[in-house]
C-alpha cells in the first residue's frame, strides 16, 4: 500500500497545500537518481513584521499549518542546509585520526557532509525535530522556536500524533521515552506501557479445553491494557518541561477541532482496515463518512470528541484522564466491548522512571531502554557480539558482514524469548546478558563462514514476527537535551474501538504477553512464563528508544517502529554510523536485513543485491525478501549543528530544524 505513493509524493506531499498561502519564495530541491532523498525539509526563519494568526473560522491545512509556525519557513536545497563541514572543532584526534573518548577511541565523523554520500541529512543550527508525520513535526519546531525544550516539543508531538497519525499516535496506548537532561548530564527512561487490569488472570484467553482465543486479546474489550500514555507524557512534562500544558497540548486541540487535511497515507490506511474499523459505531462515525468510504486525500477530518478530551487533559492534568467524565467513558467502552477494566485501574496507573541500560560499542557508550522492553538489553548484546569483529574491513552489507550480524540477532532473539518479561514481575538477568564476557561466549559459538540451523541453537521456543504500527519521534534542542521517543497501540489503530464520547482509540496491548506458553499471538510471538498474563503487569515490548553518547554527550538519537524488527533496525543504524562511516541518511537509507532465530530465515528488504543473497545462502542461509521494515526517526548531533533524517520508507514523515 504505502509502496504505491512515489518518492517524489514523499518528498513534497503537503507542501503546497500547506505553505501556498503564506511563502513568498520557496526552493524545492527534487534531488538526482543518486539522491533519493528523506521525506522532510528544513525551516529556516526569515526577517518578518508581524507574527501569523490563524482565522478561527479557516479550517484547511494551510491555516492549521500557519499557527503552529512562527515565522515564514523557506524550503532549502540540501546544499544550503549543509553550511558546514568537517573542521578543527571536532573532537581532538591522535595520531591514527580516532578521538579519545573516556580512556577508549572512537573514530572523528567521518561522513557526515562529504562528495562520496549518496544520501544527504537535513542539516540545523540550533533545534530539529523528526517524526512520521509532518504536522506533528512543525509543532515540536514550533515549541523549540519558542523557547521550549526537547521535552516540551517531545509532549506537544505525543499528542498531536494522537491527532494527525490514528493509527499509532495515541492517548489511549502506551510507550517508553528516553530523556537527556544537558543540564545534569543524565538520562531517565520513563515507562508509561500499558498495564494489565487488576481483574487479568494467566488463563484469561483460554477456553474451556485449555486452548488460546486469540480474538479474546485482539478484538475484544478483554485486550484493551490500562492506558499509559497521558501519564507518561504529562510526567514528562512536569519533571523535565518547562511549559505548561496548556502550551503543548493547544496546537493538538486546535487539530482536533478544526481539522486536518488528510494525506495518500492515512485515507490508504483507513480504507485497508475498513471492515475491522467500521464494525464499531463509535469509530464509524469518526474516520468515514456517511455512507461509509474512507475520507480522500485533501479532504477535512475533524474530530471533536478528542479535542474534548484533549481539552479536559489540559485544563486537569492527569485527572483529566484517568478519573471524572473520560475515564468512566474509557471503562463504559472497554466492559461494554466483554473487558473487565474499573475506574480503579484507570486511578492507580503510575508511568515510571527507570534506570536506562547502558552498554559500550567500540567506545561509544550505548544507552536505551530496560524491561518491559526487550530493546535496550538485546541492542547492547548483539552489538557486544559484533565488536568482535572488523565489520569496516567486511563492508556494510556485504554476505559476510549480514552472516555474522545474522548470527548475533538469533543468539540475542533466542535468549528474548527466555528471559525478558516485566522486571517488577520477575527477575531479568538484564547485567548477564549485557556483559561483554557471555558476548564472547556467545561469539564462539558462530562459525565465521556457515550458517547455524535455528533447531540447534535452542528449541520449542520460537520467536515469528510482531506488529509494526507503532511510531517513534526524536527531537533535540539547541540546549543539548534530547528526547528519543516510541508508543503504540499494538495492531494499527488498536483494537479498532474508539470510547464512545472521547475520540480516544484503544490499545490491544494485552495480546503481548503470553496467552499460553508455546501459543503465538496476532504476529507470531510465542513467549513462556517471564511473559504472562498478570494483574497490573506491563507486557513485554520490543520498542527500543535510543541514545548512543560520544565524549559523554548525545551523539546519535534514535528508534523506530516494526515490531520485532526495532531491535535489528536500530542496531544497524548504530552500526552504520560507527563501523561503516555514514551520515545518518545514508545509515536510514542503507537496505536493512532481519534474524530473529524462527522462523529459521534472514529477512531482506528487495534492495539487496543478488550476488550477495546468492553468497548468502551458500553459507547455509535461507534469505526471505520481504516488505520493508521500520521507519526510524534519527537525529545526530555535532559541533557543527544537528543532522537529522527522516525514513523514506513511510509516507508523510518529516524532519525539520532552525
Amino acid at each position: 500500500m504505502r509502496q504505491s505513493l512515489s518518492k517524489t509524493h514523499q518528498n513534497v506531499h503537503g507542501d503546497t497545500s500547506r505553505y501556498k498561502t503564506k511563502i513568498k519564495t520557496a526552493i524545492l530541491l527534487i534531488s538526482s537518481t543518486l539522491l533519493i532523498s528523506v521525506s522532510a525539509y528544513a525551516a529556516e526563519t526569515k526577517p518578518t513584521t508581524a507574527k501569523t494568526t490563524i482565522n478561527p473560522t479557516s479550517i484547511n491545512t494551510s491555516a492549521i499549518n500557519l499557527a503552529i509556525m512562527a515565522d515564514n519557513p523557506t524550503v532549502l536545497s540540501e546544499t544550503q542546509r549543509i553550511t558546514k563541514s568537517k573542521s578543527s572543532t571536532l573532537a581532538p584526534t591522535t595520531a591514527t585520526g580516532t578521538a579519545v573518548v573516556s580512556g577508549k577511541t572512537a573514530k572523528t565523523d567521518q561522513a557526515i557532509y562529504s562528495e562520496d554520500a549518496i544520501h544527504h541529512p537535513v542539516w540545523a543550527k540550533n533545534g530539529m525535530v523528526a517524526t512520521q508525520e509532518a504536522l506533528a513535526s512543525d509543532i515540536g519546531l514550533k515549541i523549540l522556536k519558542d523557547g521550549g525544550n526537547a521535552v516540551d516539543a517531545a509532549v506537544a508531538v505525543g499528542f498531536a500524533l494522537a491527532v494527525t497519525l490514528p493509527r499509532a499516535g495515541n492517548i489511549g496506548g502506551g510507550g517508553f521515552m528516553m530523556i537527556y537532561d544537558a543540564k545534569q548530564g543524565k538520562t531517565v527512561a520513563l515507562d508509561y506501557r500499558e498495564k494489565a487490569p487488576s481483574s487479568a488472570s494467566r488463563d484469561m484467553y483460554l477456553d474451556k479445553d485449555g486452548n488460546a482465543v486469540s480474538d479474546l486479546s485482539r478484538y475484544h474489550g478483554l485486550a484493551v491494557g490500562v492506558p499509559g500514555t497521558v501519564a507518561g507524557l504529562l510526567k514528562a512534562l512536569d519533571n523535565h518541561g518547562t511549559m505548561s500544558r496548556g502550551q503543548v497540548m493547544a496546537p493538538a486541540i486546535a487539530l482536533a477541532e478544526n481539522g486536518i487535511e488528510v494525506t495518500a497515507g492515512l485515507s490508504e490506511s483507513l480504507e485497508a482496515l475498513s471492515d475491522r474499523l467500521q464494525k464499531w459505531p463509535s469509530t464509524k462515525k469518526i474516520f468515514f463518512k456517511p455512507d461509509g468510504s474512507a475520507y480522500q486525500p485533501g479532504e477535512l477530518l475533524r474530530q471533536p470528541e478528542l479535542a474534548k478530551s484533549l481539552k479536559l487533559i489540559a485544563a486537569k492534568g492527569s485527572d483529566g484522564f484517568y478519573k471524572g467524565e473520560t475515564a468512566r467513558k474509557l471503562v463504559k467502552a472497554v466492559n461494554e466491548a466483554g473487558g473487565n477494566m474499573s475506574l480503579q485501574d484507570l486511578a492507580n496507573y503510575r508511568a515510571i522512571a527507570r534506570v536506562p541500560v547502558k552498554g559500550d560499542y567500540r567506545g561509544y557508550e550505548i544507552v536505551s531502554m530496560p524491561p518491559p522492553s526487550s530493546g535496550g538489553i538485546h541492542i547492547v548484546q548483539i552489538l557486544n557480539i559484533l565488536e568482535g569483529y572488523p565489520l569496516k574491513d567486511y563492508g556494510q552489507n556485504s554476505a559476510q558482514t549480514i552472516h555474522l550480524m545474522s548470527e548475533a540477532m538469533q543468539l540475542a532473539y533466542a535468549d528474548r524469548a527466555e528471559y525478558l518479561g516485566d522486571s517488577d514481575f520477575i527477575d531479568v538477568p538484564a547485567s548477564g546478558l549485557t556483559s561483554q564476557a557471555y558476548a564472547d561466549k556467545l561469539r564462539s559459538l558462530i562459525n565465521p563462514n556457515k550458517a547455524t540451523p535455528a533447531a540447534t541453537i535452542k528449541a520449542n521456543n520460537p520467536l515469528p514476527y510482531e506488529s509494526d504500527q507503532t511510531t517513534h519521534f526524536s527531537i533535540v534542542d539547541k540546549d543539548g537535551n534530547a528526547v528519543a521517543n516510541t508508543y503504540t497501540l499494538n495492531f494499527s489503530y488498536g483494537t479498532g474501538l474508539v470510547a464512545e464520547g472521547t475520540g480516544i482509540l484503544l490499545n490491544n496491548e494485552m495480546d503481548d504477553f503470553s496467552a499460553k506458553p508455546g501459543v503465538p499471538n496476532g504476529y507470531g510471538l510465542i513467549g513462556g512464563d517471564a511473559n504472562a498474563v498478570e494483574a497490573n503487569k506491563r507486557p513485554l515490548s520490543s520498542m527500543s528508544p535510543t541514545l548512543v553518547f560520544k565524549d559523554s554527550k548525545p551523539y546519535i538519537v534514535t528508534g523506530s517502529p516494526g515490531g520485532s524488527r526495532i531491535i535489528t533496525t536500530v542496531t544497524q543504524v548504530i552500526s552504520n554510523v560507527i563501523d561503516h562511516d555514514m551520515n545518518i541518511a545514508e545509515a536510514t537509507h542503507a537496505p536493512r536485513i532481519h534474524d530473529q532465530w524462527l522462523p529459521d530465515e534472514i529477512r531482506i528488504e528487495k534492495a539487496l543485491n543478488v550476488d550477495t543473497v546468492k553468497k548468502l545462502e551458500s553459507m547455509g542461509h535461507k534469505v526471505s525478501p520481504q516488505a520493508a521494515m521500520g521507519s526510524t526517526q534519527s537525529i545526530m548531533l555535532t559541533p557543527n549543528g544537528v543532522y537529522g533524517s527522516s525514513d523514506p520508507r513511510i509516507v508523510d514523515a518529516a524532519v525539520v530544524g532552525y
